[in-house]
Parts: structure tokens; C-alpha cells; sequence
């Protein structure tokens, strides 16, 4: 029986590795825009952890990470999205 290697990631706030499963994914599609936990092209990762997705500079290093402007209206729905994310873990 083939081991599955876990697929390691890295936070983008705390710079810590994690396995990708433990990570909130952020991605950057070139057709279908900005999506969390699915899709192809750029990503960035944050961890779970409340000092990283709370961090004041967090979205400055998705933008750069994604080299993307993100509109204010996404940063609302991430807000939303990470405080539900950690209030029913999977």
C-alpha cells in the first residue's frame, strides 16, 4: 500500500508550515475571480489560528501574495467567511 505524503503549505501571516488540509485557501482564478477553498491559478494560505486571519496588515499580504487589488467587498465576505471557517471546523 502506497503512504500519501501530506502536502505541506505555508501561512502567509505566521510563515509557519502547515498540512494543506489545516489551512484556509485563497485563490485568484484568471476567469472566475476571487474564491476561497476551491479553484486553480494563485493561491495563499492562512492558518486557522486567530492572531493570523485577525492580523492588520492581512490584507496587504494576500495582495501581494495573489498580486492582485482585492475590493473591500471581498475583504468583508473573507471576514465572514474565516469567522464561520473556525466557529464550525471541518
Amino acid at each position: 500500500m502506497i503512504q500519501q505524503i501530506p502536502v505541506l503549505r505555508v501561512c502567509i501571516s505566521c510563515r509557519k508550515t502547515y498540512d494543506r488540509k489545516d489551512l484556509l485557501k485563497i485563490t485568484k482564478d484568471h476567469k472566475q475571480g476571487i474564491m476561497l477553498q476551491k479553484g486553480m491559478g494563485r493561491s495563499a494560505y492562512i492558518c486557522k489560528s486567530k492572531k493570523c486571519y485577525s492580523d492588520s496588515k492581512i490584507k496587504k499580504k494576500l495582495q501581494k501574495a495573489l498580486k492582485t487589488f482585492l475590493e473591500p467587498e471581498f475583504i468583508e465576505i473573507f471576514e465572514k467567511e474565516i469567522t464561520s471557517y473556525n466557529n464550525n471546523p471541518h
